[in-house]
């Protein structure tokens, strides 16, 4: 009898262990494959499950008959997944929700932390910030946070200034490093043309504000991190979609995507063209992304994407204050003359590999390469332009243990060539003329970065971070009036050395304080060394600032409401700054210091947030930014600018808004802005004024089948049919100073998507 007893133990055991398996796995963010801490991985209909450690993995005893999990964590979309039938790991990608402050994971200062434990200013905004707008701008979603600034000067032409940083260049965007799909996004001339990237690309955004010179070099503004949009995870679709709206407005546009757990791939064309508001102010752009994610294993990443643009657009020029008062809609008539334009073709091509060596030790190593020609008749001139520019950036990150306190330490460098072949002719009613002056500019500029990250007793993070900058740029003009020998200009700056250090304080899970000190320096752009009226300008210094900064962050009422809360001051030395020249040629100069001082600030409440109720989401934002800036010594000719309000930039900025979306699939963006009058001139003697826009968007999202989903929208801007002007001439010549933007508008479109097949 205990023989058979014996028999039937054995026999159970042996039938319970076959009975059962362990699975093993990660689960990461889908957009920014990083592992997500503390999710939740469970056995359907049991209460049995586990949560993942800080690499995002987990192993879990489940049924043999068990064939799917549920995994979940806060701020994230619940997702059931089915289990191999083979023994492997397994990569679980969450999407993000309507996330909490508590739980939005930032890439900047490369902490790969939650925002709440992160020293530094951060503005995130997600692809649904962007599309509570028309998407044919970044304009309205990067005015969104507080203390960014974006303008556009005329259709297509935009600035971007982070605390002031530029509103003084002449196009483009400079002072501010751009990074798309963390590879540097930047023209061989020293400027970012943002028109190229179409906003609906775009899925994903980071702002930095301020000097960032421990990981991201040379720039005293600010880094702008872009991320594209990805194939979501076990779907394969098409999409379509059109868009029509005021002043000649149409937008056409087709996506094909798939993605799994091990590979993801998007190709998307867009098609935008415009009238425009004003008189000659028409344009037409063709964008192409390609982009792609390979994962073979759990230790690496293969992404890559190409971005072609084919922009065309005119130029109205800037007004008077009589001529916008009479007429805002009327363009400059030496500029109709001219046919002022810019067409400008230009291509970036970017390859990441991402490798594990061990939990301990990884890389990322990054290519690129950008190519753009410009055509561009102005009033002066008429130039063409072709550019080129490669690089490559790397890092290596260790984390450890040392004395029981856990250790992050990352080790890098960024290089890039650039070289510029510029032609100036003479502009004849749009037709070049003569050669003036034929320049070729190349320019070398690098750094090195390292950064050390500390959790220290308390709750206390430190960072302590530096770059080594190097650049160097040589000038030559091959032909010029009357030239007979090459002319070569050759300027070596002095390695600038950027530090910052960083600590950040957790109360607890709902309160965190950070404070930070950080330098940095921007050198001059090509388009300031050399401007158009053939001069070079090789005495023209690097700005040099250093940044401090405190900041608190946090939620109350059980997470419904959440504030973060930033001041900082700012001083700035060699200040570049820009003059028109009696011939209306942009020049620039040097003009001693600034000092610039701020408090910005966000707050939500989620006032619903039930996704089983009739309205699912009833959220209310506001954003301010408090711009105290000043001349500190700046004095030109026989003027003495000191103490006045610093050029472009509104004292008082505030934008708010309200989202609702309902169970069903209706939904409504409000959005409301007000910035306060700015000074045009450094003399202060001319100011635009103040002004209230009002916009809202309003449609219907449904899934109609298995296969089909709709989306049905409409909206308006400048609901109050403001006159203001958004884009200005700073300091401009002829007291021409005013760029209108466009009046009430309205819009509506329809996206139709078939999905292939999801899970």
């Amino acid at each position: 009898m205990r023989k058979i007893f014996l028999l039937f133990v054995l026999c159970s055991i042996g039938f319970n262990a076959w009975a059962q398996r362990q699975v093993a796995g990660r689960v990461l963010d889908s957009q920014l494959r990083q592992p997500l801490v503390g999710a939740s991985v469970g056995i359907l209909n049991t209460g049995a499950g586990t949560i993942t450690d800080e690499g995002g993995r987990f192993t879990l005893t489940v049924p043999s008959e068990t064939d799917s999990l549920v995994v979940s964590m806060i701020g994230y979309q619940m997702r059931s997944v089915k289990l191999p039938r083979t023994e492997r790991d397994i990569t679980i990608l969450l999407q993000t929700t309507n996330a909490l402050l508590a739980e939005v994971k930032v890439t900047g200062y490369e902490t790969n932390r939650p925002l709440m434990e992160t020293a530094g200013a951060i503005g995130v905004l997600q692809a649904r910030d962007i599309n509570r707008f028309n998407t044919t701008t970044l304009v309205p979603a990067l005015n969104m946070v507080p203390g960014v600034r974006m303008e556009e000067r005329a259709t297509a032409s935009y600035r971007l200034s982070i605390r002031g940083s530029s509103l003084r260049a002449p196009f483009g965007v400079r002072n501010v490093k751009l990074y798309l799909n963390e590879i540097p996004l930047v023209e061989a001339n020293g400027t970012i043309p943002l028109n190229l990237l179409d906003a609906a690309t775009i899925g994903r955004m980071e702002v930095i504000k301020g000097p960032a010179g421990s990981t991201y070099g040379a720039g005293t503004g600010g880094t702008v991190l872009l991320e594209t949009l990805r194939a979501p995870a076990g779907e394969t679709s098409t999409e379509v979609g059109a868009m029509v709206g005021s002043f000649g407005l149409r937008r056409y546009n087709a996506t094909v995507a798939t993605g799994s757990d091990k590979a993801s791939f998007l190709v998307r064309y867009t098609k935008q063209q415009l009238e425009g508001y004003r008189q000659q102010s028409a344009m037409d752009r063709d964008v192409l992304l390609i982009s792609g994610q390979l994962y073979p294993s759990d230790k690496q990443t293969f992404s890559f994407h190409g971005y072609y643009s084919d922009l065309y657009y005119e130029l109205p020029g800037a007004l008077t204050r009589e001529q916008y008062a009479a007429n805002p809609r009327q363009a400059r008539q030496l500029n109709i003359d001219q046919n002022a334009s810019l067409n400008l073709n230009g291509v970036n091509i970017g390859l990441n590999h991402k490798y594990d060596f061990s939990p301990q030790v990884s890389n990322s190593t990054s290519v690129f390469g950008v190519f753009s020609f410009l055509n561009h008749p102005f009033t002066n001139d008429y130039e063409r332009n072709t550019n080129q520019a490669f690089g490559g950036r790397t890092k290596t990150t260790y984390k450890a243990v040392i004395g029981g306190v856990g250790t992050r330490f990352m080790l890098g460098g960024e290089w890039q060539r650039s070289f510029v072949n510029s032609r100036h002719y003479q502009n004849i009613k749009g037709i070049s003329g003569k050669l003036n002056f034929d320049d070729e500019v190349t320019l070398e500029q690098g750094f090195v970065f390292a950064q050390a990250e500390a959790d220290l007793p308390k709750n206390f993070i430190f960072t302590l971070g530096a770059s080594l900058n190097d650049m160097q740029y040589r000038l030559d003009r091959v032909t010029g009036p009357g030239q007979t020998n090459i002319m070569e200009n050759r300027r070596q700056f002095d390695p600038q050395f950027s530090p910052r250090v960083g600590l950040v304080k957790v109360f607890s899970p709902q309160l965190a304080a950070h404070g930070s000190i950080s330098s940095g320096f921007s050198p001059p752009t090509d388009a300031e060394i050399r401007p158009s009226d053939a001069s070079f300008n090789t005495s023209l210094n690097p700005e040099q600032g250093v940044n401090y900064e405190v900041g608190l962050r946090g939620n109350l009422f059980n997470e419904k409401f959440t504030f973060d809360l930033t001041g900082f001051q700012f001083q700035l030395n060699e200040t570049i700054v820009s003059r028109a020249t009696s011939t209306g040629v942009v020049v620039f100069n040097n003009a001693g210091a600034t000092d610039q001082k701020g408090v910005e600030a966000a707050v939500s409440y989620n006032i619903i947030q039930a996704p089983t109720l009739p309205v699912s989401l009833l959220k209310a934002w506001s954003t301010y930014a408090y711009s105290h800036f000043r001349f500190q010594d700046y004095q030109r000719d026989d003027q003495d600018y000191s103490g006045n309000e610093l050029t472009g930039t509104p004292p008082h900025v505030l934008t708010a808004g309200l989202d609702a979306e309902s169970r069903l699939g209706f939904y409504l963006n409000i959005t409301g802005n007000y910035t306060s009058r700015l000074p045009l001139n450094d003399a202060n003697t001319v100011y635009a004024d103040e002004f209230v826009l009002l916009g809202a968007r309003a449609g219907f999202k449904r899934k109609l089948s298995q296969h089909w989903q709709t989306e049905i929208y409409g909206g308006v801007d400048n609901v109050l049919d403001e006159t203001y002007s958004l884009g200005n001439d700073l300091n401009g010549f002829g007291n021409r100073y005013f760029q209108a933007a466009p009046g009430r508008n309205y819009y509506t479109g329809l996206q139709v998507k078939y999905l292939f097949w999801a899970r």
